[in-house]
């Protein structure tokens, strides 16, 4: 028999209406420009040959945040947005509760926050991907912006945070360049034990065990290339991936640790390397589990004999205006960059980055595991406030010189799970204000690790600290992110302390711990 439809299907429709609107949220407010409008249009025959799309942002922890819809609910989002649930802003790195979002505000000033309450992302269509390795359902994936429901950007939003900093810098005609260069850890994973799964259960503030992992190969056989090519089975269908997914993956090379990877990624624009680490980080996880690896992020994972793992963040200023690098120092002449490494708008960044390297500290070094490689028995790894030329002790590194035009700096404090949107702005935060106040660094050091040097944080208590003394961190964030980061490294250092008081001597001096191996290795 033939029907014209149910009445619940002619509601459906009905009620679609509701749902898109005559004019939708974001031509309402004004939140796309024409490439943006340009980019949702052209979605269409995309969309069409998709089942689901996941639509997330990076939360203050740097971790991918999503839900999955479905192609039609997609279409509403690109109107309208989508609802989200700010437990990403509020939960620490394992699953406390580090905002109260029962106090009026959150305690922090937002109202929206009281009583757990929703706020919109809307999808940015220029990050649209087809993911290449959920082969279970043709999926997308999109990165959005997080806004209050007056069409204000969220104040907590990590990524708007680093888009002020790229417009300051344009404001001055200046272009940041990024270049990630990311070392990880591969391992195998292993047969569970009885009881494995019951034990992987965690609960608020406590994580589960993390999964039982065995080394893929010996390492301390640094770019030997029997390590790489072992791991080409995993390396070959991620590299493949990434290009798919338009990542500009450069080179890929077996650092020390067993199973330690470096990848990196040529010169980008500082927000598209910011989302293209977000993905990088999101993917690799993805398709090392379907291949029956574990791949994580973490600075140093308690597992006998790994060596730590970095990510050196590159970056120089493109200068728009001369359409050239604003970092090369002229090649001869009597101007004010002849024979030095760096111009002056390059000293002046560099000064800025020296002289907030303590205050900026937490953005690039978020948790308690990665103060573990800013040891001096780590030769390579900085833990004092100096700069130098081809010098990977140093925290900041000059490569190039005049008539370089590849000339850069390479600030080595970085660990691999740090929120890319924060490490990159508060960089460039760092930078421009050197540039602006002209500042200049200083004689370069010879010994990176001398002890009349300025140290680095020791720990992330005292990032912390050094982050709410920082006039700039203040000024980067803006009070209502500053006090939520805060309060959620906070509780993060609450909670390993506490574990400490019980666990007793459960780990030697600078030995990784139980509770950071749990807290990180798997959600990183």
């Amino acid at each position: 028999m033939t029907t014209t439809g149910s009445p619940h299907e002619a509601g459906a429709h009905r009620y679609a209406r509701f749902a898109t609107g005559s004019v939708g949220f974001v031509a309402r407010h004004g939140l796309w420009n024409e490439a943006q409008r340009a980019a949702a249009e052209a979605l269409e025959d995309t969309l069409s040959s998709l089942e689901f799309v996941r639509v997330g942002f990076g939360d203050p922890h740097g971790l991918m945040r999503s839900k999955t819809l479905t192609v039609d609910a997609f279409r509403t989002a690109l109107r309208n947005g989508i609802d989200m649930s700010p437990g990403p802003f509020v939960f620490d790195t394992g699953h406390a509760v580090g905002v109260d979002f029962f106090a009026p505000g959150g305690g922090i000033g937002i109202p929206e926050l009281t009583g757990a309450g929703d706020f919109l992302i809307v999808p940015d269509p220029l990050t649209f991907k087809v993911l290449p390795h959920t082969t279970e359902a043709a999926t997308g994936w999109v990165i959005a912006d997080e806004y209050l429901r007056d069409g204000s950007p969220h104040p907590l939003s990590s990524r708007a945070v680093l888009r002020r900093q790229c417009e300051r810098a344009a404001a001055r005609g200046l272009a940041p360049v990024v270049g990630l260069e990311v070392e990880w850890y591969v391992t195998r994973l292993a047969e569970p034990a009885p009881g494995a799964a019951a034990a992987a259960v965690g609960g608020f503030g406590v994580q589960g065990e993390p999964p039982a992992v065995e080394p893929v190969n010996g390492g301390y056989q640094f770019n030997l290339d029997t390590h790489t090519d072992g791991l080409m089975h995993l390396v070959a269908p991620l590299a493949r991936t990434l290009r798919e997914l338009g990542l500009p993956l450069r080179t890929v090379e077996h650092e020390s640790g067993p199973g330690q990877l470096e990848f990196t990624f040529s010169p980008m624009d500082a927000l598209d390397a910011a989302d293209a680490m977000l993905l990088f980080r999101t993917v690799a996880k993805q398709v090392c589990a379907r291949h029956a690896h574990h791949a994580s992020f973490m600075a140093l994972p308690r597992l006998d004999r790994f060596d730590p793992s970095g990510w050196h963040l590159h970056q120089s200023l493109f200068d728009t205006a001369a359409d050239r690098n604003a970092f090369v120092p002229d090649a001869g002449g009597d101007g004010p960059g002849d024979g030095a490494l760096l111009s002056e708008a390059g000293l002046g960044y560099v000064a800025g980055l020296l002289e907030h390297a303590a205050g900026i500290a937490l953005f690039s070094v978020p948790t308690v595991n990665g103060y573990r490689r800013l040891d001096e028995q780590f030769s390579l790894s900085p833990d004092r406030v100096v700069w130098s030329a081809e010098n990977r002790g140093a925290l900041v590194r000059v490569l190039g010189g005049p008539g370089e035009e590849s000339t850069h700096v390479e600030n080595r404090i970085g660990e691999p799970c740090a929120n890319p949107y924060l490490y990159l702005g508060a960089q460039l935060a760092a930078g421009l204000d050197g540039i602006e106040r002209g500042l200049r660094p200083g004689d370069s050091a010879e010994d990176p690790h001398a002890a009349s040097a300025a140290p680095l944080p020791r720990d992330l208590a005292e990032a912390v600290a050094a982050m709410e003394d920082s006039a700039l961190a203040r000024d980067l964030l803006g009070k209502q992110l500053h006090d939520c980061l805060v309060q959620l490294k906070r509780s993060e250092v609450s909670r390993f302390r506490e574990w400490l008081a019980e666990a007793g001597p459960a780990a030697g001096p600078g030995e990784v711990t139980d509770w950071e191996h749990r807290e990180y290795f798997a959600a990183y």
